[in-house]
């Protein structure tokens, strides 16, 4: 999403722009991958050798009619193979991403299956910095191929994404445990698991999934929280407990053992066939070489110094970050980050003196610590204020606001899940504001998808194979035009 919205709005303020993407097609994260690296399955090497962490079951947590693009929104569309419920699975996602890809001609700026190996400065600051690229050709199976290829670029924006670099937690006879372990990286689905004990590390939002797909096919699910009661504080966890006879909770793991037994901070004790870690990932960008102006702290859960989440004071304009931000409306704040690092590079738009970025980052380094917010949690954005998003948005783009009734849906959604884990998404009780905003959106927003593709279509650019044949016999969209380039003010 990140690396899509980043080459969009380059594209649109007439830069050149080369799109690195070492997988075989665009999609990310949402371009499942049922690969896992049987070599290192709790994902230790740097970098992982499978970039994917898809497992197969996973649905949408946060409704469709918020996670569009500004101009762009995630409709529900005709075709084989699609979905139009409000909270579709991963393929959805995917079609989705093609189809954005397609309406704005990206498709023949990205190099495909294409490995970045090395980004340096060819000259220091305070000279004119321009970025050496080193990159290599990725075979299917993830070998490289031939020799590497290096080019010289005025600006490098890196949209990698996070959700592929486990975050591992250190816990006693974790080296000595022969039995198997890995982390939710390398988890597609339940069948390798059938009839096993299994304990799973973490009661977020992988956990709490990847206990549902297991409930059932495994002997035994037994869920381990870093605290119960907070794991408890909503009804979700509760329930799933009480409908599924097979899954336990319990408090964090104290030890492992070389006889199999899994031992919890309370002294209780199951011996286990598998261990789960849904512990989150760190941040990570093995071919980054700033001699030392930017980094991953030992933690990896803050890349600093940056600027408002995306500019490193020292190197900025010519090195940003899109998408390094958590808790946020994505793929909508990473198109705000996206044009604003556009207009800045295209000098509409100027960056505070170094100095004053590197004040606003002590500071926001500061307000933080103050309010106990972890340090995996450097990068999320409505920890401290819930308006920081909003502003953050309208400070340094021209987007349109986001509209009253999909907040409203935003936090409705996010109280049911807390509610009931295994049936928020099937619930019906919108609002009259709700419902009277999505019967716009579906006609104002679906019109304007269309237009998009038919118009795509009609100047030769690719289109989404399932699209396509929908789009044959589509009526002529209303509206006449994709979308609506703004401009600052």
């Amino acid at each position: 999403m990140s690396g899509l919205a980043a080459a969009r709005e380059l594209h649109r303020e007439g830069l050149a722009v080369t799109v690195m993407e070492q997988r075989s097609d665009v999609g990310g994260q949402w371009l499942y991958d049922p690969r896992t690296d049987a070599d290192d399955p709790l994902g230790g090497a740097v970098p992982v050798k499978v970039h994917g962490s898809m497992y197969a079951s996973v649905r949408l947590i946060s409704a469709r009619e918020c996670m569009g693009f500004s101009d762009f929104q995630f409709v529900p569309r005709p075709g084989a193979g699609r979905d139009a419920r409000r909270f579709p699975g991963r393929r959805e996602v995917y079609c989705y991403l093609k189809d954005f890809c397609a309406a704005f001609g990206l498709a023949d700026a990205i190099r495909l299956n294409t490995r970045v190996v090395r980004v340096a400065m060819v000259a220091p600051p305070p000279r004119n910095v321009k970025w050496l690229v080193r990159s290599v050709r990725v075979e299917p199976d993830g070998s490289e191929e031939g020799v590497s290829v290096e080019e010289v670029f005025d600006a490098v924006v890196i949209a990698n994404g996070h959700y592929s670099q486990p975050r591992l937690p250190n816990i006693q006879g974790m080296e000595e445990w022969s039995r198997r372990q890995l982390h939710s990286h390398s988890y597609r689905v339940p069948v390798p698991y059938s009839n096993e004990v299994v304990v799973i590390v973490g009661c977020g939002d992988s956990g709490l999934d990847i206990a549902l797909d297991l409930s059932g096919v495994a002997k035994e699910v037994h869920l381990s929280a870093k605290s119960v009661e907070a794991a408890t504080s909503t009804p979700a966890v509760s329930k799933m407990l009480a409908n599924h006879a097979d899954m336990r909770l319990h408090p964090q793991v104290d030890r492992l053992c070389v006889d199999g037994r899994v031992v919890f901070a309370d002294g209780s004790c199951v011996v286990a066939d598998t261990v789960i870690y849904c512990t989150g990932y760190r941040y990570s960008f093995p071919f980054l070489d700033t001699t030392g102006a930017v980094g991953v702290d030992a933690g990896g859960g803050r890349v600093g110094p940056l600027y408002e989440h995306t500019f490193p004071p020292a190197l900025a304009p010519s090195l940003s970050f899109v998408g390094v931000p958590l808790r946020v409306f994505a793929p909508w704040f990473f198109e705000a980050q996206a044009r604003w690092v556009a207009l800045v590079l295209s000098g509409k738009a100027a960056l505070p003196l170094e100095v004053e970025m590197m004040r606003a980052v002590e500071e926001d380094y500061r307000t933080r610590e103050l309010a106990g917010v972890p340090a995996h949690l450097a990068h999320a954005i409505p920890v401290v204020e819930r308006s920081e998003i909003w502003e953050f948005v309208y400070r340094h783009s021209d987007l349109p606001r986001m509209e009253d009734w999909k907040v409203e849906l935003f936090m409705s959604s996010l109280l049911n899940s807390k509610d009931d884990r295994e049936a928020f998404r099937e619930r019906e009780d919108d609002t009259e504001s709700i419902r009277e905003g999505q019967r716009i959106w579906r006609r104002v927003a679906g019109a304007q998808y269309e237009a998009a593709l038919t118009t795509a279509a009609c100047s030769g650019d690719h289109v989404h194979a399932d699209d396509a044949e929908a789009l044959a016999g589509a009526p002529k969209p209303p509206l006449p035009a994709p979308c609506q380039v703004s401009t600052m003010n």
